[in-house]
């Protein structure tokens, strides 16, 4: 780890947020505990980022770059939250994308890095999204019950891990069949302090399943919660996402984080104890 990771780390830790003081007149309508809350959901991304398997840093941003896929999705850059960027630092940002044959895209937490969505429109950046990011403590947590003849297991085996992915595929509407770089991604991130959790009918059939990546600073994110189409509507989401929240709480957690992909979902987690909180954009160069 860095000198600068382990200072922002530590400064987060004690509640301080980095560079707190611009953000805060750039979002004045925003109070001090949700930036801080929002510069520790950002600097979880950097872990994220800074987990992949080639890492590139480029000036105040993380390239999170994966030899092993193309995806937009999962090669993407992120900024270190706090810090200033500029029109250099963006160019610089771009050749780094075009040098790995990648697109050059971002996600981030806007309060983090208030001047950033002008350098890249200015750029040739068109936004993808804007969500709302949704925060989960302890606290608030609720877990509802198995829905019957369903049992959730954390994937142990390559196999399992492959169905886990393959049923993630398919209630996406991509392709079922998980490739070997998907299995060795799910158990790196597995080994690194990830959660996987599956869920399993009476003969074996994976339902559905998600994840969230290794902590940061006690943070993590929740994502890829999915369900195939036959096991839909019988809360099978609800209870994959609070059990994949209660190990991150159970391992020493203190918050999670995750997008909801529309209304139907939105409500699911809510449901389990996830709230609206800070803003994300998505943006990218076409």
């Amino acid at each position: 780890m860095s000198t600068t990771r382990r200072a922002i780390g530590a400064r987060l830790r004690h509640g301080e947020r980095p560079n707190d003081s611009s953000a805060h007149r750039s979002f004045p309508h925003v109070s001090r505990s949700t930036l801080i809350m929002d510069a520790r959901i950002q600097q979880s991304v950097v872990a994220n980022l800074c987990n992949r398997p080639a890492p590139v840093e480029v000036g105040p941003f993380v390239f999170g770059l994966d030899p092993t896929t193309t995806s937009p999705h999962i090669n993407y850059a992120t900024p270190r939250p706090g810090t200033a960027v500029t029109e250099a630092d963006v160019t610089a940002l771009v050749a780094a994308f075009r040098a790995a044959g990648r697109k050059p895209r971002l996600e981030y937490v806007t309060s983090c890095a208030p001047g950033l969505e002008v350098l890249l429109t200015a750029a040739g950046f068109t936004v993808e999204a804007r969500h709302t990011y949704l925060l989960c403590t302890p606290d608030t947590l609720r877990t509802p019950p198995t829905p019957d003849r369903l049992d959730l297991h954390e994937p142990a085996t390559d196999p399992q891990r492959a169905a886990l992915i393959s049923a993630q595929n398919e209630a996406f509407g991509g392709d079922p069949v998980a490739t070997e770089a998907d299995v060795t991604r799910l158990r790196r991130m597995q080994g690194n302090g990830g959660v996987a959790v599956m869920a399993l009918t009476d003969d074996g059939t994976c339902a559905g399943g998600g994840g969230a990546v290794p902590p940061a600073d006690a943070v993590s994110e929740v994502a890829g919660i999915a369900v195939r189409t036959p096991y839909r509507g019988r809360g099978v989401a609800g209870a994959i996402t609070a059990e994949i929240t209660r190990r991150l709480f159970t391992a020493g957690a203190e918050a999670a984080w995750l997008e909801a992909s529309g209304e139907d979902s939105w409500r699911v987690y809510q449901r389990v104890g996830y709230q609206p909180a800070g803003e994300r954009l998505y943006i990218a160069l076409p």
